[in-house]
């Protein structure tokens, strides 16, 4: 196998830069994400997509609203990544309301 076809280990730290990844991979990768966060208790995560047109931020956010384990998301404060970044909050596993 060669080192393109490797999968790409992403540390869960609940900080996430979206940069590196194609356009079509972000509902995938923001999905999978939020869950492995979840999983690991992390329910505060940051999603960096960047300002440009607003493209990623709309799909970062249209993914997000579809999850049912995200309570809310929001623009990132100014020192954080303001509008570049979203801020999400989970609900926590123990928690069995959807």
């Amino acid at each position: 196998m060669s080192e393109a076809d490797e999968p790409f280990v992403i540390p869960v730290t609940g900080d996430l830069d979206l940069h590196p990844f194609d356009p079509r991979e972000i509902p995938s990768v923001v999905g999978e994400y939020v869950r492995a966060c979840r999983e690991r208790g992390i329910l505060h995560l940051r999603l960096v997509h960047g300002r440009g047109r607003g493209v990623q931020r709309a799909a970062v956010r249209r993914v997000l609203a579809s999850l049912p384990e995200v309570v809310s998301f929001s623009d990132a404060p100014a020192l954080a990544g303001g509008w570049g970044a979203t801020e999400v909050t989970l609900r926590d596993r123990t928690s069995s309301v959807f």
